[in-house]
């Protein structure tokens, strides 16, 4: 059995690693081109780079033939899913629930609060000198949609609980019943859309959430509503969201953009009502501590053959676990 383990840590800075496999340091390099750190065909775990481009995180897959785990520092995986064709069978697919929940969950909220008081208009403000009031809508009182409701989503709820909201909804891949209440299926996002003052998204991107925030979804949305995007760029068709933006009937915070990133001179820069923050709902210094304690359990159960955690699929079965309700960092 091959023991090597590749990390976009460097070993020696994560306390706890269990005994066994030889652990070996790969980001990537700073421009991609990094020799490999070890023959892959020796790789048993491979951690999967963070915030590195995509052509640099799938570039060992074809000759990794001997991997048995493939965990990402990402809770969504989509960008992985699509370029397993050439992985063996039987290769575990984890994501890195629990880590990136805190993070993106703060960001959610401040990208909400700030659109609601307007702080971007504040900051234009200050930047031109001028001194300007007004009555702003608060957060209290509100009824929030919550489209995804994995533990980024229940991470989201957490934070919205002090603000004195009116009602969450929850919406998730399927119904159930939770400690705070019903999660309803997707099928009901229409239908709960009219009452919602805020609809905060943070499903993952698959198939079913590819353009799920289309035209009829932001038509059915209240007048003066305000749409929060932490998830993936794709979920929103961005014309329909850019026709709706123009009219002014509703407003947008997105830290996730299509295309992404965002081009110079796209429409969606100056459309009126929306703040932009460049897709750094996961990067904060909240990643590395929650990063490292998941690789150091993830890693001790692999070595005494324990049961995985966030488990999404195994290459042989494309089976999806419960974690594909959490948004993508």
């Amino acid at each position: 059995m091959t023991t090597d383990v590749w990390l976009p840590i460097p070993p020696e800075q994560i306390e706890g690693l269990p005994a066994g496999p030889r652990y070996l340091f790969w980001d990537g390099g700073a421009d991609g081109e990094q020799e490999f750190p070890g023959d892959p065909a020796d790789c048993a775990v491979y951690v999967v780079p963070y915030m590195k481009p995509l052509p640099v995180r799938v570039r060992p897959l074809a000759q990794l033939t001997r991997v048995r785990l493939i965990q990402t520092l990402t809770a969504g995986v989509d960008d992985i899913t699509g370029r397993l064709g050439s992985i063996v069978p039987g290769v575990t697919l984890c994501n890195a629930r629990g880590v990136h929940e805190t993070s993106t969950a703060e960001l959610a909220l401040t990208l909400t609060l700030a659109s609601l008081r307007g702080v971007p208009g504040f900051v234009r403000a200050q930047q031109q000198e001028r001194w300007e009031g007004g009555f702003r809508p608060a957060l209290a009182d509100k009824n929030v949609l919550i489209v995804g409701y994995g533990a980024i989503g229940e991470a989201i709820e957490d934070r919205l609980t002090p603000f004195e909201v009116a009602r969450v909804a929850r919406i998730a891949r399927s119904g159930r019943t939770t400690a705070r209440g019903l999660v309803h299926p997707i099928a009901d996002v229409l239908s709960l859309l009219p009452d919602a003052d805020v609809v905060i998204v943070s499903t993952p991107l698959t198939s079913a959430t590819h353009r799920l925030v289309d035209a009829e979804f932001l038509a059915r949305m209240k007048d003066g509503a305000l749409l929060v995007n932490v998830a993936r760029g794709s979920v929103v068709d961005t014309e329909a969201l850019l026709a709706e933006l123009k009219s002014g009937r509703i407003t947008a915070a997105l830290d996730v953009t299509d295309p992404e990133p965002l081009p110079p001179g796209h429409p969606l820069w100056q459309a009126p009502g929306v703040l932009i923050s460049p897709h750094v709902g996961g990067p904060s210094s909240a990643f590395r501590p929650r990063a490292e304690r998941l690789l150091v359990d993830q890693l001790t159960r692999f070595v005494n053959r324990e049961p995985l955690r966030n488990v999404i699929l195994t290459t042989d079965a494309e089976t999806e676990a419960e974690t594909a309700d959490d948004g993508g960092r």
